[in-house]
């Protein structure tokens, strides 16, 4: 049986690589639980994009207030370690048909294209602190960080 796949959510993404921020050290442990159970960590380019507009977005909007250039680092350590979903047509079909049949609105769409990446790619877990946000999918396990011990 191949590796076991989980998609990092943004939310994991931003906490991981910052050693000063709230829940980093519950992150970091999640993460080394889910490598030594053998988990392929993977992200997509929506995370990426989602990761640069924090990491870069001033502090007084809830941002890290980093240069694109402080940015940029951090972006290349975290692809380094994680696997790409790629996009393609697949993905935005899947995603299209899941907005139709879920009736998605708002800011929903978003983890309804992690979703629909996760469907094409065969990955059936997200760690992610927003758990419930996943609920209505339910071939997808959304495991908050202190759950990742469960894996084996």
């Amino acid at each position: 049986m191949a590796d076991l796949q989980v998609l990092l959510d943004t939310n994991i993404l931003l906490r991981w690589l910052e050693p000063d921020v709230p829940d980093q050290i519950v992150v970091a442990a999640a993460l080394d639980r889910l490598l030594v159970a053998r988990s392929v960590l993977c992200y997509t380019s929506q995370n990426l994009g989602e990761f640069w507009n924090t990491l870069t977005r001033p502090t007084e909007r809830n941002g890290y207030g980093l240069t694109p250039e402080q940015a940029d680092r951090r972006a290349i350590a975290m692809e380094s370690r994680l696997q790409l979903l790629p996009e393609s047509n697949l993905v935005h079909e899947e995603w299209r048909r899941i907005l139709v049949e879920n009736r998605i609105s708002g800011i929903q769409v978003h983890d309804a294209r992690l979703v629909a990446s996760m469907r094409v790619h065969g990955v059936r877990r997200i760690l992610t602190f927003n758990t419930k946000d996943f609920v209505r999918y339910s071939d997808i396990e959304a495991l908050h960080p202190l759950q990742a011990s469960q894996l084996n």
